[in-house]
């Protein structure tokens, strides 16, 4: 019996002339993702990729749960083939989903017939199939309108595919397929989230922090790394760069009115994010801002901190509720580490009455006491950068 696993692509199927090169860009993804767990065989033909291990070393269950958090995955089944045979493939489907029917109260067969040359429709094929299974498992009814399992047949190009329900994917586009971004992730919910979300748009993401030593602690850079690692399990291998922030704050809190002390420190993160995006061909700049939900996250505040990129900034979480941010975040578990004790440079010198309307010219002439490209000079050249992979 022929363990594989058929992976269902998802939006990728509507692309038109360039829709191989995301497919092959999918399969590249899983082929790494796959690599420490054993030898894989992974191809694509009639829309759908299939993963086979090439000997017993190959983890199939740890292959199932990988290819769950893939971005461009629609559904995963766990499938046993045999040839294009209707006997085989009712002999396969006994073997294959005993205990399945055995535990089951009702089921019906559900059949894809893509090779259009095998001599049975359909229907045809699910109503031999089925009543084949209910002589041989008297004590599951049929039921075709509400069963407890379905079986399910495939006839594809090469072989016959017998297996229970899907598994749902994490659905979007493959990771890579639509360009770089740099992310600026904050050691809170939302920022790995809006990151989740802009990879699943197929983005390969750069993350950057913060860091203001001694004001944020070193435990504050573990929980940003360790939110990186969870991260990778969707966005894939990625670097951090770890901005020095210290001296900038320092000279801001000598030097900048108080009620402008956010926005200019945004404003010095937009500043330095534009940098590193150029110096990594990266196209945009991923926040987690949620408008209104705090002092710098008006229209007029992220007016004026976004005054000072021309790269396109992307902002997945906008117009979400934070019930729905934390909800993603426990999906994608991230949550439990972003509530750790552990601030970041955002809370370093908060204003106690911040400018929550500011007009341009006002945020222009607050920073204006500043070098201010002397200081983004200075944090460019201290850049420490940290490597997360899957594992």
């Amino acid at each position: 019996m022929n363990d594989i696993i058929l992976v269902k692509l998802g939006e990728l199927v509507l692309k038109g002339l360039n829709r191989r090169r995301f497919e092959q860009k999918l399969q590249s993804n899983i082929r790494r993702r796959l690599e420490k767990i054993g030898e894989f065989k992974v191809y694509c033909l009639q829309s759908t990729i299939y993963v086979e291990g090439k000997d017993d070393s190959a983890d199939m269950d740890a292959a199932m749960e990988i290819l769950q958090k893939i971005f461009g995955i629609v559904s995963i089944v766990r499938a046993a083939a045999c040839e294009k045979d209707k006997d085989a493939i009712v002999a396969l489907a006994k073997e294959y989903l005993r205990e399945d029917m055995l535990n089951a109260k009702s089921f019906k067969v559900e059949s894809k017939r893509s090779d259009k040359a095998f001599p049975m429709t359909s229907i045809q094929l699910s109503q031999y199939v089925g009543g084949e299974l209910a002589e041989a498992f008297p004590d599951t009814a049929v039921d075709v309108h509400n069963p407890e399992l379905t079986v399910h047949i495939e006839v594809r190009d090469l072989a016959a595919y017998v297996h229970a329900a899907p598994v749902p994917g994490a659905g979007g586009m493959p990771v890579g397929s639509n360009g770089v971004a740099l992310t600026l992730l904050s050691g809170g919910i939302d920022s790995p989230v809006s990151t989740y979300m802009i990879a699943k748009r197929g983005v390969r993401l750069i993350p950057v922090h913060f860091f203001s030593f001694p004001y944020t602690s070193q435990q504050a850079l573990d929980k940003v790394v360790e939110l990186a690692q969870k991260l990778t399990d969707y966005c894939g291998r990625m670097t951090i760069e770890v901005v020095p922030f210290t001296h900038i704050q320092e000279e801001m809190r000598d030097k900048v009115p108080e009620e402008y002390f956010t926005l200019v420190m945004r404003r010095f993160m937009m500043r330095i994010a534009t940098r590193i995006a150029e110096a990594n061909g990266a196209s945009a700049i991923v926040t987690g801002e949620n408008l209104g939900q705090v002092a710098s996250q008006t229209m007029e505040a992220m007016a004026s901190t976004q005054a000072v990129t021309d790269l396109p900034v992307l902002q997945p979480l906008i117009g979400m509720d934070k019930e729905e941010i934390i909800t993603i975040a426990r999906k994608i578990d991230t949550f439990d580490t972003s509530i750790l004790p552990y601030e970041d440079c955002c809370t370093v010198f908060t204003p106690r009455h911040p400018r929550t309307h500011p007009k341009l010219s006002e945020v222009e002439a607050a920073e204006a006491a500043l070098d201010i490209e002397g200081l983004v000079e200075e944090a460019l050249a201290g850049i420490e950068r940290i490597r997360v992979d899957h594992d």
